[in-house]
């Protein structure tokens, strides 16, 4: 596996699908950093030559990916959480924000189902 910035990346993949691994870089990013680097983006990782192993990691170097974007996300996250607005408090209560309903899915957000015991009928 080659490294990047702190990532194995797998090599018997293209160099774009590879770099997808990388938290941060999609496939059009990865297509830019190929361009960039002047690399094929067809050829497999295991391919490349320690020259262009080399400009990938420099064009890559100055991006804000892993570390440093998971941060800012966190930190854009809490200030929404701060101020309190619609969006922070369903960032708080773990629902979702984007205008989904939540009677029937939303499972994803809300964790797995907690079952409410019905209420006893009252006998005569």
């Amino acid at each position: 596996m080659a490294r990047i910035s702190g990532v194995d990346i797998p090599k018997q993949k293209r160099g774009v699908i590879s770099l997808t691994y990388i938290f941060g870089i999609g496939k059009s990013r990865a297509q830019s950093i190929l361009l960039k680097a002047k690399v094929d983006h067809e050829k497999k990782v295991q391919d490349w030559t320690d020259d262009e192993t080399s400009r990938i990691r420099e064009v890559v170097g100055s991006l804000k990916i892993e570390g440093e974007l998971r941060s800012e996300v966190q930190l854009s996250i809490k200030r929404l959480m701060d101020i309190g607005c619609y969006r922070g408090i369903r960032h708080r209560n773990g629902l979702p924000l984007r205008g989904q309903r939540t009677k029937n899915n939303s499972r994803t957000r809300k964790g797995k189902r907690k079952t409410v015991a019905n209420k006893k009928k009252a006998t005569k």
